[in-house]
């Protein structure tokens, strides 16, 4: 099973730590941008066996692996799986991850608050933005009990 020669148990791959006895779809699916779909895919392009452990990756491994994560269309992947279709800046199909992807997801909403759109105030006012039913769920805050009645 061992493809590499030795065992890490901690692994660098874009920028994140992951632990050596994980499989490969599984440690790539940590990395925030990246599902199960998307480090399945990624691991086909570059030719990996998603069942082999993380530890035994090698350093070319896992420079292909960066590789596609940093260019997904250039390698053949879809531009469905993208996390990023149409950017509202540039218009291209982008797949961000990490950091990246966590500015571009509190830019989008702070975007929205400012131009005063129905789901800018919905996020501004710390309600469900997604059309789910607020009568019961969702309540934030102390809860007021109910008062005894008295003697």
């Amino acid at each position: 099973m061992s493809a590499g020669g030795e065992f890490r148990h901690i692994v660098r791959i874009a920028g994140l730590d992951v632990d050596g006895t994980l499989k490969v779809v599984h440690g790539l699916a940590l990395i925030r941008g990246v599902g199960l779909n998307l480090a399945r895919i990624i691991l086909r392009t570059a030719g990996i066996d998603p069942n082999m452990r993380v530890g035994y990756l090698t350093d070319q491994n896992v420079k292909k692996i960066e590789e596609v994560l940093a260019d997904p269309l250039k390698h053949g992947i879809p531009s469905w799986v993208l996390n990023r279709q149409r950017d509202p800046q540039t218009g291209d199909d982008l797949h961000l991850i990490g950091a990246d992807w966590e500015f571009a997801v509190k830019s989008d909403i702070d975007f929205m608050k400012k131009i005063k759109c129905w789901r800018g105030l919905r996020h501004a006012w710390g309600l469900k933005v997604r059309g789910q039913r607020t009568r019961t769920t969702g309540r934030k805050g102390r809860t007021i009990g109910v008062a005894r009645k008295p003697k």
